[in-house]
């Protein structure tokens, strides 16, 4: 990161700008600052002032007779430089804690309530890269009566996820059989991951079942979709329509296009799978986006991890006059009790694949 040597002064005027205009969204005028601000100066001075700083890059002007805009590079300096660290409110901390601590069932569902509660603190949209738990092996594995056409088989993972699904069947089996048949499966499969349950392993259990094929090839079908479902990543979404909230966004069509992208959600596993961590936060300003959507915006993003591996990225988007120090302190928050919580929630489970 370059230090930027603008002086005492500029540097106190543009932190002034950026603050009044991320919390108006209204162009900010010398007056204004000279009437809000304690800084010794006229109203005349600090139009020179502010002159300088839009020749510099770090200003726009809109319109000819309206006051000054943040630009891109602005925006830059300010969270690189400027911006005043964020103290979380006690309210804030209940309410990341409240999530914390609600039952742990499903990690899929654990790590959606978090990109609730982010959005719903900041008011902005929120995006989450689910963990990466290569390779799941099955932990458990259980066939329950429904009635007499229907089994339930439930699947619980090395990771702490669970699945289940009603399965149809031609015969009425007893609830012995199904123990029986869910002993077996768990002592042959228990452990396996999709790639290890062949064609050797299934000829095992089939010649164990008798040749039951007509009650284990639903079964072992219903596995395989279930594992590879967990292992496939989906990007969670929270708040998405915030971004509507905010007069940036008064353009429908505008507004459109952005929520399109989100909805792909393509663009969005590119921006947060390629994402290069400094000091675990990063910071896309407008432009800096890779993709023209995303030109209005700016993303905060953060990693979490198990341990010392790292599974997942979370993001944050709104407009660029966001309230970046108050996002930062939030994500770097949550980003340590998400960490905490998975190692809790995968205990010793979670291996290293």
């Amino acid at each position: 990161m370059t230090i930027v040597d603008l002086g005492e002064r500029k540097r106190r005027i543009l932190q002034a700008i950026i603050d009044d205009y991320i919390t108006t969204a209204d162009p900010v005028g010398s007056r204004t600052i000279a009437k809000k601000h304690d800084f010794g100066l006229s109203s005349a001075t600090i139009r020179n002032e502010m002159a300088d700083l839009e020749e510099m890059g770090y200003l726009e002007q809109p319109h000819t007779s309206a006051g000054r805009i943040p630009s891109d590079r602005g925006y830059r300096l300010y969270v690189d430089q400027l911006m005043d660290r964020y103290k979380l409110t006690v309210t804030d901390i209940k309410a990341i804690r409240h999530a914390l601590e609600l039952k742990m069932q499903e990690l899929d569902r654990l790590i959606q309530q978090y990109s609730k509660v982010i959005s719903k603190l900041t008011h902005y949209t929120t995006v989450v890269l689910p963990p990466q738990m290569k390779q799941s092996s099955i932990k458990q594995l259980q066939l329950v009566p429904v009635d007499s056409h229907h089994i339930l088989l439930i699947i619980v993972t090395n990771t702490g996820i669970v699945k289940n699904k009603a399965i149809r069947i031609s015969q009425k089996l007893s609830a012995d059989f199904l123990i029986s048949l869910s002993s077996l499966l768990n002592d042959k499969l228990q452990g396996l991951t999709i790639q290890e349950i062949n064609l050797p392993k299934i000829q095992e259990i089939r010649n164990e079942m008798h040749s039951n094929e007509e009650i284990l090839m639903p079964i072992l079908g219903f596995i395989s979709d279930a594992i590879s479902d967990i292992d496939s990543r989906d990007i969670f979404l929270g708040g998405t329509t915030n971004i509507l909230d905010f007069p940036e966004y008064n353009d429908i069509e505008k507004a459109r296009e952005l929520l399109r992208f989100l909805e792909k959600k393509k663009g969005l596993y590119k921006l947060l799978s390629d994402a290069q961590m400094d000091n675990h936060i990063n910071i896309l300003i407008g432009e800096e986006n890779e993709f023209l959507e995303m030109k209005d915006c700016s993303i905060i993003m953060s990693k979490y991890s198990i341990g010392e591996r790292i599974v997942g990225t979370i993001g944050i988007i709104g407009p660029t006059r966001m309230e970046y120090s108050k996002v930062v302190s939030s994500l770097e928050y949550l980003t340590r009790h998400i960490n905490q919580a998975l190692l809790q929630f995968l205990g010793n489970d979670s291996g290293d694949g």
